[in-house]
Protein backbone atom coordinates (compact mmCIF):
# COMPACT_ATOMS: atom_id res chain seq x y z
CA UNK A 1 0.00 0.00 0.00
CA UNK A 2 2.82 2.25 0.92
CA UNK A 3 4.48 1.79 -2.67
CA UNK A 4 1.26 4.21 -3.97
CA UNK A 5 0.24 6.25 -1.11
CA UNK A 6 1.08 10.08 -1.81
CA UNK A 7 0.39 12.51 1.44
CA UNK A 8 1.43 15.60 -0.49
CA UNK A 9 -1.36 14.91 -3.13
CA UNK A 10 -4.73 16.17 -1.31
CA UNK A 11 -7.13 13.56 -3.25
CA UNK A 12 -5.04 10.76 -2.89
CA UNK A 13 -4.24 11.23 1.02
CA UNK A 14 -7.45 12.75 2.19
CA UNK A 15 -9.19 9.64 0.77
CA UNK A 16 -6.42 6.83 1.73
CA UNK A 17 -5.56 8.27 5.77
CA UNK A 18 -8.89 9.66 6.79
CA UNK A 19 -10.64 6.70 7.04
CA UNK A 20 -7.99 4.93 8.54
CA UNK A 21 -7.55 7.67 11.57
CA UNK A 22 -7.84 10.80 10.91
CA UNK A 23 -6.45 13.72 12.64
CA UNK A 24 -8.58 15.07 15.59
CA UNK A 25 -10.93 11.73 16.01
CA UNK A 26 -12.35 11.66 19.31
CA UNK A 27 -13.70 9.14 20.87
CA UNK A 28 -17.58 9.11 20.52
CA UNK A 29 -20.75 9.83 22.50
CA UNK A 30 -23.12 6.58 23.53
CA UNK A 31 -26.93 7.73 22.38
CA UNK A 32 -29.39 5.93 24.64
CA UNK A 33 -32.15 6.62 23.15
CA UNK A 34 -33.15 5.07 19.80
CA UNK A 35 -36.91 4.40 18.01
CA UNK A 36 -38.44 4.77 14.74
CA UNK A 37 -40.16 7.57 16.11
CA UNK A 38 -38.28 10.63 16.30
CA UNK A 39 -37.37 11.35 20.23
CA UNK A 40 -34.00 12.73 19.55
CA UNK A 41 -33.00 16.50 18.76
CA UNK A 42 -30.44 18.25 18.07
CA UNK A 43 -29.69 19.30 21.85
CA UNK A 44 -29.20 15.05 22.55
CA UNK A 45 -26.58 14.54 20.05
CA UNK A 46 -24.08 17.57 20.93
CA UNK A 47 -21.96 19.68 18.87
CA UNK A 48 -24.18 22.92 18.93
CA UNK A 49 -22.02 25.68 19.57
CA UNK A 50 -22.08 29.40 19.20
CA UNK A 51 -22.74 31.39 17.12
CA UNK A 52 -25.37 29.39 15.60
CA UNK A 53 -26.06 27.16 18.07
CA UNK A 54 -28.34 24.45 16.71
CA UNK A 55 -28.08 25.40 13.16
CA UNK A 56 -30.35 23.47 11.23
CA UNK A 57 -31.96 25.59 8.10
CA UNK A 58 -32.86 22.88 6.26
CA UNK A 59 -35.04 21.36 9.29
CA UNK A 60 -32.85 18.00 8.91
CA UNK A 61 -33.33 16.63 12.48
CA UNK A 62 -36.57 16.12 11.85
CA UNK A 63 -35.96 14.57 8.64
CA UNK A 64 -36.51 11.29 9.53
CA UNK A 65 -36.44 8.75 12.55
CA UNK A 66 -34.19 8.57 15.68
CA UNK A 67 -31.60 6.38 13.47
CA UNK A 68 -32.04 8.78 10.69
CA UNK A 69 -30.14 11.92 12.76
CA UNK A 70 -27.75 9.13 14.23
CA UNK A 71 -27.04 8.70 10.75
CA UNK A 72 -26.94 12.61 9.48
CA UNK A 73 -24.31 13.09 12.54
CA UNK A 74 -21.84 10.04 11.72
CA UNK A 75 -22.21 10.90 7.97
CA UNK A 76 -20.73 14.76 8.92
CA UNK A 77 -18.36 13.72 11.49
CA UNK A 78 -16.70 11.10 8.77
CA UNK A 79 -17.17 13.75 6.00
CA UNK A 80 -15.57 16.41 8.87
CA UNK A 81 -12.14 14.16 9.79
CA UNK A 82 -12.16 13.54 5.79
CA UNK A 83 -12.33 17.23 4.82
CA UNK A 84 -9.21 18.01 7.67
CA UNK A 85 -7.26 15.84 6.22
CA UNK A 86 -7.84 16.58 2.48
CA UNK A 87 -7.36 20.16 3.50
CA UNK A 88 -4.08 19.46 5.17
CA UNK A 89 -2.80 17.44 2.34
CA UNK A 90 -3.40 20.25 -0.13
CA UNK A 91 -1.74 23.31 1.64
CA UNK A 92 1.02 20.69 2.60
CA UNK A 93 1.31 20.58 -1.21
CA UNK A 94 0.57 23.75 -2.47
CA UNK A 95 3.64 24.88 0.44
CA UNK A 96 6.17 22.91 -1.72
CA UNK A 97 6.57 19.55 0.47
CA UNK A 98 7.00 15.96 -0.81
CA UNK A 99 8.10 12.32 -0.06
CA UNK A 100 11.74 11.79 -1.52
CA UNK A 101 11.72 8.44 -4.04
CA UNK A 102 9.13 6.74 -6.26
CA UNK A 103 5.87 6.41 -6.04
CA UNK A 104 6.11 3.62 -9.10
CA UNK A 105 8.50 2.66 -11.09
CA UNK A 106 8.37 5.51 -13.09
CA UNK A 107 6.37 8.09 -11.52
CA UNK A 108 8.45 10.32 -8.25
CA UNK A 109 6.93 11.86 -5.78
CA UNK A 110 8.65 14.90 -6.94
CA UNK A 111 6.92 14.67 -10.47
CA UNK A 112 3.83 15.08 -8.40
CA UNK A 113 4.70 17.64 -6.33
CA UNK A 114 4.68 20.20 -9.41
CA UNK A 115 0.62 19.36 -9.92
CA UNK A 116 -2.73 20.09 -8.36
CA UNK A 117 -3.65 17.44 -5.90
CA UNK A 118 -6.60 16.93 -8.28
CA UNK A 119 -4.18 16.41 -11.32
CA UNK A 120 -1.92 13.68 -8.75
CA UNK A 121 -4.75 11.76 -8.06
CA UNK A 122 -5.46 11.41 -11.98
CA UNK A 123 -1.35 10.21 -12.29
CA UNK A 124 -1.69 7.66 -9.55
CA UNK A 125 -1.25 4.05 -11.06
CA UNK A 126 -4.30 2.58 -11.12
CA UNK A 127 -3.01 -0.54 -8.94
CA UNK A 128 -2.37 2.66 -6.49
CA UNK A 129 -5.78 3.42 -6.39
CA UNK A 130 -7.05 0.28 -6.26
CA UNK A 131 -4.73 -0.14 -3.11
CA UNK A 132 -6.23 3.30 -1.56
CA UNK A 133 -10.14 2.39 -2.30
CA UNK A 134 -9.63 -1.22 -1.07
CA UNK A 135 -8.00 0.41 2.45
CA UNK A 136 -11.12 3.10 2.79
CA UNK A 137 -13.22 -0.18 1.62
CA UNK A 138 -12.50 -2.04 4.85
CA UNK A 139 -12.19 1.07 7.17
CA UNK A 140 -15.89 1.69 6.42
CA UNK A 141 -16.80 -1.73 7.50
CA UNK A 142 -15.02 -1.36 10.68
CA UNK A 143 -16.66 1.62 11.44
CA UNK A 144 -20.12 0.55 10.07
CA UNK A 145 -20.94 -1.92 13.05
CA UNK A 146 -17.88 -4.48 13.21
CA UNK A 147 -16.49 -2.80 16.41
CA UNK A 148 -19.99 -3.18 18.24
CA UNK A 149 -23.57 -2.46 18.33
CA UNK A 150 -24.04 0.42 15.33
CA UNK A 151 -24.48 3.99 16.17
CA UNK A 152 -27.91 3.99 14.85
CA UNK A 153 -28.79 1.09 17.44
CA UNK A 154 -27.51 3.12 20.12
CA UNK A 155 -23.94 1.98 19.98
CA UNK A 156 -20.91 4.50 19.75
CA UNK A 157 -20.40 7.16 16.95
CA UNK A 158 -17.25 6.00 14.17
CA UNK A 159 -14.27 5.88 15.80
CA UNK A 160 -10.72 5.75 14.88
CA UNK A 161 -9.53 2.82 13.02
CA UNK A 162 -6.07 2.98 14.10
CA UNK A 163 -4.47 3.31 16.25
CA UNK A 164 -6.90 3.28 18.81
CA UNK A 165 -6.36 5.80 21.95
CA UNK A 166 -7.16 5.61 25.06
CA UNK A 167 -9.57 8.41 26.47
CA UNK A 168 -10.56 6.39 29.44
CA UNK A 169 -8.88 9.12 31.64
CA UNK A 170 -9.99 12.40 30.06
CA UNK A 171 -13.06 13.72 31.76
CA UNK A 172 -16.47 13.99 30.40
CA UNK A 173 -16.10 17.54 30.56
CA UNK A 174 -13.41 17.99 28.56
CA UNK A 175 -14.57 14.96 25.85
CA UNK A 176 -17.60 17.40 25.32
CA UNK A 177 -15.69 20.01 24.58
CA UNK A 178 -13.29 18.31 22.28
CA UNK A 179 -16.24 16.18 20.21
CA UNK A 180 -17.38 20.03 19.69
CA UNK A 181 -14.36 21.25 18.44
CA UNK A 182 -13.81 18.51 16.17
CA UNK A 183 -17.45 18.63 14.53
CA UNK A 184 -16.77 22.46 14.02
CA UNK A 185 -13.23 21.82 12.72
CA UNK A 186 -14.87 19.57 10.35
CA UNK A 187 -17.17 21.96 9.11
CA UNK A 188 -15.23 25.16 8.84
CA UNK A 189 -12.68 22.15 7.02
CA UNK A 190 -15.23 20.85 4.38
CA UNK A 191 -16.08 24.58 3.77
CA UNK A 192 -12.50 25.31 2.87
CA UNK A 193 -11.77 21.58 0.61
CA UNK A 194 -14.88 22.99 -1.94
CA UNK A 195 -13.52 26.26 -1.82
CA UNK A 196 -10.29 24.96 -3.05
CA UNK A 197 -12.02 22.28 -5.87
CA UNK A 198 -14.11 24.94 -6.60
CA UNK A 199 -10.64 27.24 -7.67
CA UNK A 200 -9.34 24.53 -9.32
CA UNK A 201 -12.76 23.68 -11.56
CA UNK A 202 -13.72 27.09 -12.06
CA UNK A 203 -10.97 29.69 -11.90
CA UNK A 204 -12.04 32.72 -10.61
CA UNK A 205 -14.44 31.53 -8.72
CA UNK A 206 -12.68 31.80 -5.27
CA UNK A 207 -11.05 35.27 -5.96
CA UNK A 208 -8.77 34.76 -2.77
CA UNK A 209 -7.00 31.48 -4.27
CA UNK A 210 -7.21 33.25 -8.20
CA UNK A 211 -4.24 33.06 -10.03
CA UNK A 212 -2.71 30.14 -7.74
CA UNK A 213 -0.95 27.46 -9.30
CA UNK A 214 -1.66 25.50 -6.21
CA UNK A 215 -4.95 25.73 -6.91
Amino acid sequence: FLLYYHPTKMKTAAICLSLVGAAAAFAPTTTQRVSTQISLGLDDIGGSSAPLPNFDPLNLANFGSDETLLWFRAAELKHGRVAMVATTGYLFNAAGFHFPGMLSSDISFESLSTMTPPEAWAATPTAGKAQILGTIFIAELVTEGYQGTHYMKGGDLPTMVFPKIDFSGVSEVTMSRKRTSELNNGRLAQIAIMSFLAAHYIPGSVPALANNAAF
